[in-house]
């Protein structure tokens, strides 16, 4: 019997070790963090408002930028740590699968290599704030060891956190819903951008057809900021001094999750080299996105051009060569390494990333399919940011975005000299106009020519500079209605090849409709268009309303009781009245659909699921919405209006446990 005990006991003993192997071999395996090179000293006066909005003070502008790695240590560490452990390509050892879903996209686009090629050649005072910010996260972890919750994350350095830029920025314009259906297999969804002639789509078609099986999949999934963008929503505003009878008015109300990596973080920051600005950034950046200094300000909202272009390589028989202008190219191919926690222990999964010279390759059932993307391999909007930031004129600011470094979102600009603009930034692709190449579908991957080389030319994306109207405004809508009848851009006029997208808002809608009815835009004017809480009856709120008037409920009582509530609805999302709940809770499926190019839900079926969930929750069909729809931070409960899509803007995409 001792045999088996001492079996038992070494199978009990190996058991254990390959549990501690693998808790612990991840922060050895991870790539070494090394400090910025520089042993300079930063010093940062932090001081905060009554409600706690950091005002930075410095004598360099390095200084502030240290100062603003501390602060933002100071409220939200546990966020800043899952930045930096993707711009690492380790967040599956914090946050288990969905993490390691966002290594692999870290892999598969290079984020790292990106930044190692260009980060040295960015300018030096640029460097300079990514070195201090780097040396402000080190600070504080070394300070605070208790908050550090992966081993081996720091010390950090400026390169660290640019490629978090390179990781992050191609999902503002929907990168994922390319990467996800490839890496399943599954269809394509349907661009938002025009047809290109001679290739016309179904309303509701795929973009890639004959050879893929099945419907398109949901494109929701987990991103490096969290759940899918496609849903979140923005709305901006610019008016002249002419049409507000007063100062130049610039309304920012972005978008954005109270939480996690893309939730805004206000902050001021002023240094002795005449860096002064006001504004909110994300997580892991050293300088405001949008905001104002003395001179002018902007803000941005989410647009949606054609930014991705997916090759279809022909491949030889053993897969690892493919075929460019008649020639066989080796494809390249590694092995990485993704940590994926589960409970205690954190597994190695290995997988293979390609690339070819279009760039990113996925290899799925049908086939082999390269992907690229407006502003691969770049890193410049990084000065482009910060030199935005210290503009003092129109010009200057233009001349920032003229780089057509930053890949993506609108801009609305007011300034203290009364000009407002709207720039449709996009560093599209200049793809080259050819009979044979479909620009919303499957490009030939065997044909160089059609490997586009940077963006379009700044002249060339739609942008309005003083309109008449004396307002501007974008609820990422398409750019072609933005100051009223007199003076939108014709769609004609810009090329299809673009993809510009081509849709409405209901908060687009309502805001067009409002602003051109109002004769002056004062603060009393402007004040009851931003909390507006109405839908119109078009697009997908007109195809919901359509749709539940010819529902037949046939025998099922609490359809038919709920269809007749809808029908009472005023469309106004203001808790006045019984139908506001069960309302949003079908607009939620609607708008859904609209916003991501999927067809719309059976409108009987989302309409089941309303009642249940209404009934489970609060016992009835007709609670009052302020019941449903809450805001909830910490400790704070509070009762909301307006709804998702209205110019008023709450949301009922997330969904707690009580219903709420």
């Amino acid at each position: 019997m001792k045999w088996l005990f001492r079996g038992g006991f070494a199978l009990l003993a190996l058991v254990l070790v390959a549990f501690i192997g693998l808790a612990t071999w991840e922060p050895f395996f991870a790539h070494q963090g090394e400090a910025p090179d520089s042993d300079r000293e930063y010093s940062a006066e932090i001081i905060r408002s009554e409600y706690g909005v950091p005002h930075i003070y410095g004598k360099t502008d390095a200084d502030v930028a240290f100062g603003v790695a501390i602060a933002q240590s100071e409220d939200d560490f546990f966020t800043l740590q899952d930045v930096i452990a993707m711009a690492r390509g380790r967040y599956g050892a914090i946050a288990g699968e969905d993490g390691a879903a966002v290594d692999f996209v870290y892999h598969l686009l290079d984020a790292r290599g990106t930044a190692q090629r260009h980060y040295g050649s960015l300018p030096a005072d640029t460097r300079a704030l990514f070195e201090a910010y780097a040396t402000g996260l080190n600070q504080y972890a070394r300070e605070n060891p208790g908050e550090v919750k992966l081993a081996n994350l720091f010390p950090v350095n400026g390169e660290d956190v640019a490629a978090g830029f390179a990781l992050r920025q191609p999902f503002f314009f929907g990168l994922n819903n390319v990467i996800q259906p490839l890496v399943g297999s599954d269809p394509l969804r349907r661009e938002f951008g025009p047809d290109i002639p001679g290739f016309p789509r179904d309303k509701n078609g795929d973009v890639i057809g004959p050879d893929f099986d099945g419907e398109p999949a949901d494109a929701a999934v987990f991103t490096p900021f969290g759940s899918d963008g496609a849903l979140n929503g923005s709305n901006a505003w610019a008016v002249s001094p002419d049409k507000s009878g007063g100062p130049t008015v610039l309304i920012s109300n972005s978008h954005q999750p109270l939480r996690g990596g893309v939730a805004w973080y206000e902050l001021t920051v002023e240094s002795e080299e005449g860096w002064h600005f006001t504004g909110a950034n994300f997580p892991g950046s050293p300088f405001p996105f949008l905001g104002h200094n003395r001179h002018l300000g902007w803000t941005n909202t989410v647009n949606r051009p054609d930014m991705v272009d997916v090759y279809a390589l022909e491949m030889d028989d053993s897969g690892t060569r493919y075929m460019l202008d008649g020639e066989w190219r080796e494809l390249e191919s590694k092995t990485v390494t993704l940590p994926v926690k589960i409970g205690p222990v954190v597994l190695p999964i290995r997988r293979e990333v390609h690339r070819s010279v279009h760039g990113p390759v996925i290899i799925n059932d049908n086939g082999a399919f390269a992907i690229r993307y407006g502003g691969i391999d770049r890193i410049d909007q990084l000065d482009a940011y910060y030199r935005l930031n210290k503009a003092t004129s129109l010009e200057e600011w233009q001349t920032q975005l003229s780089r057509m470094a930053i890949p993506s979102t609108n801009f609305i600009y007011a300034d203290e000299a009364g000009n407002i603009a709207y720039v449709y930034n996009a560093a599209i692709p200049d793809r080259p106009e050819d009979a044979e190449a479909n620009w919303r579908g499957l490009v030939d991957g065997t044909r160089s020519d059609l490997i586009w080389q940077g963006a379009v030319e700044y002249e060339e994306i739609p942008k309005l500079i003083n309109p008449s109207s004396g307002w501007l405004y974008n609820s990422n809508n398409e750019p072609f209605t933005a100051a009223g009848a007199s003076d939108d851009i014709d769609r004609d006029s810009v090329s299809p090849i673009l993809g510009v997208e081509l849709k409405q808002t209901n908060r687009s809608r309502r805001a067009y409709k409002l602003l051109s009815e109002t004769e002056v835009l004062d603060r009393a004017n402007l004040e009851r268009i931003k909390y507006d809480t109405a839908y119109e009856r078009e697009g997908y709120v007109a195809e919901l309303w359509d749709a539940v008037q010819a529902l037949d409920p046939g025998e099922d009582k609490d359809v038919a009781q709920a269809r007749e509530l809808m029908l009472s609805w005023d469309f106004k999302a203001d808790n006045i009245g019984g139908a506001d709940a069960i309302a949003l809770l079908m607009i939620r499926d609607f708008m859904s659909a609209e916003y991501q190019n999927k067809a719309y839900p059976d409108v009987g079926e989302s309409l089941k699921r309303a009642v249940d969930h209404l009934n489970t929750h609060y016992g009835r069909i007709n609670p009052p919405m302020s019941d449903l729809l809450r805001l909830r931070q910490g400790g704070v409960d509070l009762p909301l209006d307006g709804g998702s899509d209205t110019l008023r803007a709450s949301t009922t995409w997330r969904v707690d446990d009580d219903g709420r």
